[in-house]
């Protein structure tokens, strides 16, 4: 896994559209896929029993949803920093993922405005595999503009 350690919010004057975020590389394993389907409460078998998966038409188990959402926030706030909300996150499933697969986060802000006293970013983010992008997506963040 990529190691990051944003201690301080970003300078909402400072970001540009076009700007890149930096990619988060996440090595996906079995105990990672069980553990957030575990933690999110979803035990549906497909995300735990690789029998059952396979009995589905699936080659192994592999991630859910709710897993995604927070990897996608942890990508963004890794990014912005202790300070910044996430006001909308919006995204979309693509190839699954299974264990033993390296997962890639890469975004791009593409809207910066300032609505009262916060600075708002709008970023493209996608995460991919080696069988195409697992999730595409679109967030709103909110930064303090002082």
């Amino acid at each position: 896994m990529t190691p990051r350690a944003t201690t301080s919010t970003l300078a909402w004057p400072a970001i540009t559209v076009g700007d890149r975020l930096p990619d988060l590389v996440i090595e996906v394993t079995a105990t990672r896929i069980v553990a957030g389907a575990i933690a999110s409460r979803d035990f549906m078998p497909v995300h735990h029993d690789r029998a059952y998966a396979n009995s589905q038409g699936a080659p192994d188990i592999f991630m859910n949803i709710l897993s995604d959402t927070g990897y996608c926030s942890r990508f963004l706030t890794d990014w912005a920093g202790p300070e910044a909300m996430i006001r909308r996150l919006a995204i979309r499933l693509g190839v699954p993922l299974f264990p033993e697969t390296v997962l890639t986060y890469s975004g791009s802000v593409t809207a910066v405005r300032a609505e009262g006293d916060e600075g708002i970013v709008e970023v493209e983010l996608t995460a991919s595999t080696h069988l195409g992008d697992h999730v595409t997506g679109t967030a709103v963040l909110s930064l303090p503009l002082g």
